[in-house]
């Protein structure tokens, strides 16, 4: 439990602020992302950060329970998975991600799914 805790206590607020980052920089958020786009060796580096992430959190927390931890281990295999696309099959990732900033609200609903889940990972990590 203690281990959830820290993971969730540590994801919270870093989710949180990237969400506020975006919503109050949308602009510069959709910039961002097309030049992140546009630099193979970025995409790769961060596939690589993204997934040692995840291999962290699910070495440290592999728990396949019926409560709210299960939700850390969840995180934590997405981020592999994440990682992975980005250093396997980047083209994969860029047709998705291009189609997404076409959209004018993409900052915005980007930016609220991100505070949406560090707010539940500062609510349960925090509650505790």
């Amino acid at each position: 439990m203690q281990t959830s805790i820290f993971i969730a206590r540590l994801i919270g607020p870093v989710m949180i602020v990237a969400g506020l980052a975006v919503l109050l920089n949308r602009q510069d958020f959709r910039v961002m992302a097309e030049d992140f786009l546009a630099h193979r060796g970025l995409m790769f580096l961060a596939g690589m950060m993204v997934m040692l992430a995840g291999l962290a959190i699910v070495l440290t927390h592999n728990v396949w329970t019926s409560d709210w931890r299960v939700l850390v281990t969840l995180f934590g295999w997405l981020l592999i998975v994440a990682g992975a696309i980005r250093m396997i099959e980047p083209p994969f990732l860029y047709s998705g991600a291009r189609a997404f900033l076409r959209h004018r609200a993409m900052p915005t609903v980007a930016g609220i799914i991100w505070l949406a889940i560090g707010a539940v990972f500062c609510l349960l990590g925090y509650s505790h």
